[in-house]
């Protein structure tokens, strides 16, 4: 089947048109876009919480998003129209397997509904079209589940590439490292100067804002609980047998052991002398103890007279501790049978728990209820705090006089999340609130955030009072900082003439004398070099060897390097050729989907009208040009 569909693409691909085309009708607006990317920068930041959000407001991390939703909404559209839907059962077991939902069921294994619906609200959505959202993805998978199930790479196309990849090379490296260089360079003030103007974008400050939030958590919510005298008594009464503890029995045994798996005609004997023994202490109950010492077969009590000390319950196996919970003090039991074989049982001694009073609980009791009631009051509030702050967007001061919760500031927050100091984290250091703070709607039109989770049972709505924009420091601030830059741009250009010089003698045939003895250089064993001269010494051709090249390394410095061997792969490794021929698969499937997608792309019609950003990078090299 799927080789029928990777043979005859373009009759596949002309039906695919024919059935999705004429009802196909997509657009994208900016919220929606805004609301992706959102989710996007949440994902990652999930994944990698130490990573610096701004790296990802960027216009070709955005373009990026909105690549991702037309390729999503295309694949959706072939998915409805060829009817491929998922199962309820396949969608309970996806849901089963997320790690973010797993995260929400409690001890007993019970989904938490609350946060499980804070969850999804957290991402704009109801628990229903979160799972409608799960169910379209689950559809959307199988469009292009048949191009990646039935790549292959054959071993021939996997050794190619392989031996490409392991390929060995003789090479000759000469070092200019700048640091050689530091020692002949001086700065002038004027070019500290220049340097620095030219270059304003590296020495400005942070940019920060002060901001006004507010708290809703069971913290919080404890403060405005009370606790009635009758509730605390009450709560006393049901919870005492729990706070008193556990009752304790002292008992001694003799045991007569026997094998769960003795012979029958074993087993009877034990038994019969247990019954003999029996008869004997319940004759006379004072001898137990010298019964004990003389017949009993457990080693470690016998010599104590068959005394096991104080024990609770679960410290003895079953049969015994039922037996002996059952008893009054001094009561002799029957034979009892267990694992170990034939017990005669005599409880000594029985240590009630004792019952603490009510006085001396009233803090934890009251501790304890306040802690429940604050818990069942943030279930209450957690939407009417979502939908206050996010329906009088202007202010937080609605929530905090509704919820009676404090308005508190912080100043200078930065976008990125700070270093804990502390065990208690500080909750506007989340970087979900964060990137809240910092989005456009935050900074510009001062709206408040919306209610973000930032620890379980927490949630934190801020608003910016006033923005601090990255500035430029003065020079005075950071002329040591240029300085070093100055001096060691000076001292790379140093060590880059030095090395092109020396790289023109040897593409004169001169200047061999004094190169260091050549190494074997693979992608696999880099021998500790840097990427750039391993990627330089790998390209060069093969077929003009030796060859000689420069490799400009920027602030480090310049390095020769001269290629003169190719070597073949090392002796094949089988366990590294079966990997590499799973990930060549993997690399195959990949293009093979790559392409399939365009291809229904075009066919498609799908089209972005938003201009293609282009890197800073590209631009200032096709200035330079």
């Amino acid at each position: 089947m799927f080789d029928f569909v990777r043979n005859n693409t373009k009759i596949m691909m002309g039906l695919l048109f024919l059935l999705i085309i004429p009802s196909f009708v997509m657009k994208i607006v900016q919220a929606e876009w805004d609301a992706a990317h959102k989710r996007e920068v949440d994902r990652i930041r999930a994944s990698m919480p130490n990573i610096d959000v701004k790296l990802f407001d960027t216009p070709e991390a955005k373009y990026a998003t909105l690549e991702r939703l037309v390729r999503e909404q295309v694949i959706a559209a072939a998915a409805q129209k060829l009817q491929l839907v998922a199962s309820d059962t396949r969608l309970a077991r996806e849901l089963q397997q997320s790690p973010a939902i797993a995260s929400l069921r409690g001890p007993d294994g019970k989904l938490d509904m609350e946060r499980y619906k804070q969850l999804a609200a957290s991402q704009g959505m109801t628990p229903e079209m979160f799972e409608l959202q799960v169910r379209a993805d689950l559809s959307s998978r199988q469009v292009i589940q048949g191009i990646q199930a039935s790549a292959y790479a054959t071993p021939a196309q996997t050794q190619t590439a392989m031996n490409a990849f392991m390929q060995r090379r003789e090479v000759q490296i000469l070092n200019f490292p700048a640091a050689d260089f530091l020692s002949k360079v001086s700065v002038s003030d004027a070019e500290l100067q220049a340097h620095y103007e030219k270059n304003t974008a590296k020495f400005q400050s942070l940019e920060t804002a002060d901001i006004e939030y507010v708290v809703l958590d069971t913290d919080s919510l404890k403060q405005l609980v009370t606790v009635n005298e009758q509730d605390l008594k009450t709560y006393y009464e049901q919870n005492l047998q729990r706070l008193s503890g556990k009752e304790e029995r002292r008992a001694s045994h003799i045991l007569i052991t026997a094998a769960k798996d003795a012979p029958e005609a074993d087993k009877k004997a034990a038994r019969a002398k247990a019954e003999a023994l029996l008869k004997t202490v319940k004759a006379k109950p004072a001898s137990f103890a010298e019964v004990a010492r003389k017949n009993s077969q457990d080693p470690g009590s016998a010599v104590k007279g068959g005394d096991l000390d104080f024990f609770g319950r679960g410290a003895m196996v079953k049969a015994f501790e039922d037996a002996a919970f059952s008893m009054k003090k001094a009561d002799i039991s029957d034979v009892v049978e267990s694992e170990f074989g034939y017990h005669i049982i005599q409880l000594t001694d029985i240590k009630a728990p004792k019952a603490p009073s009510f006085e001396s609980l009233r803090p934890s009791l009251e501790a304890d209820l306040k802690k429940q009631q604050a818990q069942r009051k943030y279930a209450e509030l957690a939407e009417t705090f979502s939908n206050t702050v996010y329906e009088q967007s202007d202010s937080l001061k609605p929530v905090a006089e509704k919820l009676k919760l404090n308005i508190q500031q912080a100043s200078k927050v930065s976008r990125n999340p700070a270093p804990a100091t502390s065990q208690v984290q500080s909750p506007i250091n989340h970087p979900g609130l964060l990137q809240a703070v910092f989005s456009e709607a935050s900074l510009q039109k001062q709206r408040n955030t919306e209610a973000i989770e930032v620890a379980p049972s927490t949630l934190v709505a801020a608003r910016v009072v006033k923005y601090h924009p990255a500035a430029v420091l003065p020079f005075a601030e950071v002329k040591d900082i240029v300085k070093r830059n100055v001096t060691q741009e000076k001292a790379a250009s140093l060590a880059k003439l030095q090395g092109e010089q020396r790289l023109a003698a040897l593409k004169g045939n001169a200047g061999t004398d004094g190169l260091p003895n050549a190494i074997v250089l693979s992608r696999e064993k880099t021998q500790r070099q840097l990427p750039q001269v391993v990627d330089a010494v790998l390209k060069a051709d093969p077929s003009k060897l030796p060859a000689a090249q420069g490799v400009d390394l920027g602030a480090q410095g310049y390095a020769v390097i001269r290629v003169t061997k190719v070597l073949p792969p090392e002796s094949e490794n089988k366990e590294l050729m079966v990997q590499a021929q799973q990930q060549f698969t993997q690399l195959w499937g990949s293009a093979e989907t790559q392409a399939y997608l365009a291809q229904l792309k075009s066919m498609l019609k799908a089209e972005i009208l938003v201009t293609k950003p282009v890197p800073e990078k590209a631009k200032s090299d096709a200035q330079g040009a």
